[in-house]
């Protein structure tokens, strides 16, 4: 708590927003454990239905902007709190539709809508109700906390299939299960009763030359993040055959890996500079993706299998760098507005690229195989620490 205190100001309801965190962190933690097994097991989706799935689940963050552009008479609190509304009609429609691939699909359309308007506010509000100079420490803060939550929504799926792994109907309950979390930390976000200043120029579809190169950067790193979010967990269940309870295992010791390295991460960021970070991210990104990728050429299919595991793992971490553009942006930035605008339009351009990598990543695994697949996701992060490498900073951390 004292943590807390002195990285976040004490008129901000910082606390109310921590406690959704950790709720929301929760269902998300019990909906990612189970969904991949449950689109390959129940909805029996292939490589390339879901990589159209995913296009469909990554379609709000594009269109982010001109959703936030609509409501920009809202506070960062008011659209927070929609994001969770929309999020628990979407998990319900996941507990209550046929299990067919329109219909998931829909689900993970609407679910995904409200969880990208929370996402687009989450580093906002945590910028916004951070103490000067302490930025990179309260992302750090914000992601330890979620992933709290996250782990004990994994800890769940791990105990109920472990019990219950034939029970029927087993998914659906889960779906429940997350719906009555999103339900909980609904309620929890209601005390966040700030008002946070809409964008002046009443758009976050916010372009400055300024913020140029914060704008490739996000296009490389999202292409990057995709294969890996959309791909690398399919992989172990299509590819591997890891279950439901065995990908809630790795997503577990990912989560406690990742809640004591981000604020580990935001500390670097403090102190070495965003740059720093940015650049040095991809020496072993490369290798992770190499061992996705070729592990089974190189291992027994078991020993393989525990490779890709610990490179899941180290991916994972290695995303925690991606605070570091989140600080840029502030470093650049006039007012708190600005930030947020960006941040936005920041979102909405690492979906660009995004929603093409979910679309055709199936096929480049159907068609190509996933050792193309990790390798253009290894080309991709070189070529973001490459552009990371042009930026010029000022002691005072401006871009000079």
């Amino acid at each position: 708590m004292n943590r807390l205190q002195s990285t976040f100001k004490a008129e901000t309801k910082y606390q109310s927003f921590f406690l959704s965190m950790v709720v929301f962190g929760i269902a998300y933690g019990l909906y990612k454990g189970v969904i991949d097994n449950y689109l390959a097991e129940i909805v029996t989706m292939t490589e390339f239905d879901k990589g159209v799935s995913e296009f469909f689940r990554e379609l709000p963050g594009l269109m982010f902007v001109f959703i936030l552009a609509a409501l920009y008479t809202l506070s960062a609190e008011k659209i927070y709190k929609i994001g969770s509304v929309i999020m628990l009609l979407g998990m319900c429609m996941h507990a209550a539709v046929p299990a067919t691939r329109i219909f998931v699909t829909v689900s993970i359309l609407i679910y995904s809508l409200g969880e990208h308007m929370q996402l687009g506010m989450r580093n906002t509000l945590s910028l916004e109700y951070a103490r000067e100079g302490h930025g990179g420490e309260a992302l750090g803060l914000q992601n330890s906390v979620y992933q709290i939550g996250t782990l004990a929504g994994y800890a769940v799926i791990i105990v109920v299939f472990f019990c219950f792994s034939s029970a029927p109907g087993l998914f659906r309950s889960v779906f429940w299960l997350t719906a009555a979390m999103i339900a909980l930390g609904l309620f929890s976000s209601l005390h966040m009763t700030g008002h946070s200043e809409t964008d002046k120029t009443k758009s976050r579809f916010y372009f400055r030359k300024k913020y140029s190169k914060y704008y490739m950067l996000e296009v490389f790193y999202g292409a990057r993040k995709q294969i890996f979010f959309t791909f690398g967990p399919y992989v172990l269940v299509l590819f591997y055959g890891a279950n439901a309870m065995v990908i809630s295992v790795l997503f577990a010791v990912s989560s406690i890996c990742c809640f004591f390295a981000s604020p580990v991460v935001g500390k670097i960021i403090d102190r070495l500079g965003y740059k720093v970070v940015m650049v040095a991210d991809t020496l072993i990104l490369v290798v992770v993706c190499f061992l996705y990728g070729f592990a089974h050429h190189i291992f027994p299919m078991p020993v393989a299998f525990l490779v890709c595991c610990v490179n899941y793992i180290l991916d994972s971490i290695i995303s925690l760098a991606s605070m570091a553009s989140n600080v840029y942006v502030q470093a650049l930035s006039d007012d708190a507005n600005e930030v947020r605008a960006t941040l936005s339009t920041g979102l909405s351009v690492n979906h660009l690229i995004t929603v093409l990598i979910a679309l055709f990543g199936g096929w480049i695994w159907k068609v190509l195989g996933i050792e193309t697949l990790f390798v253009l996701s290894a080309i991709l992060g070189l070529c973001n620490s490459a552009y990371a490498a042009t930026i010029r900073t000022a002691p005072a951390g401006k871009e000079v």
